[in-house]
């Protein structure tokens, strides 16, 4: 069978090595960022009623982080320049909202975790046979994004004053976070 012309790759169109490398260079950015927003989170509310639910968000992030961590070397993909843009974005995020109270630190947690579920639902979407293991991974983390999107739900999030203008806001936040650190 020979390939139509919608089977080939156009010239200017990224190759599959790079958009892997794409891949993880924005999921390690992202659960960086992620962890950083339950560090700022922490800080405010960590000795509160919440500490371990945070804590326990916080420490998946990390095994997340840690797991693109490990990507990143053994694939050699640069990681995005901005790092030390989202560690002080990430906190700040994280601090704000917990500062806003509980409502609004759940909130946070729902606004970027659906981002966070349609973003790696569309990379796992794309993944080939060739990159199962990647994949699996993927839709590991995802259904552990989904736990805590979940659990920000069900501690109310959707009752802080303004629940649709933060999301919103913080959804936008995380796409152009995500859009930026997949080149830069």
């Amino acid at each position: 069978m020979t390939d139509t012309i919608s089977d080939r790759p156009l010239p200017g169109d990224a190759t599959a090595k790079s958009r892997i490398a794409r891949m993880i260079r924005v999921d390690h950015a992202g659960e960086y960022g992620a962890a950083r927003i339950y560090s700022g989170q922490l800080a405010v509310l960590g000795r509160g009623p919440n500490g371990d639910i945070l804590r326990h968000m916080k420490a998946q992030e990390q095994v997340h982080l840690d797991t693109f961590a490990g990507l990143i070397a053994d694939r050699r993909v640069r990681p995005t320049v901005l790092l030390p843009l989202w560690n002080i974005a990430g906190f700040a995020l994280g601090a704000v909202t917990a500062a806003m109270g509980t409502r609004a630190a759940m909130a946070c947690t729902v606004a970027v975790e659906e981002t966070i579920d349609e973003h790696y639902s569309a990379q796992a979407g794309e993944l080939g046979d060739d990159e199962t293991a990647l994949r699996e991974t993927i839709e590991t983390f995802r259904a552990e994004e989904l736990e805590h999107r979940d659990i920000g739900l069900a501690h109310e999030a959707e009752q802080v004053v303004g629940y649709r203008l933060l999301t919103r806001v913080i959804k936008a936040g995380c796409k152009i976070a995500i859009a930026v650190s997949e080149r830069i």
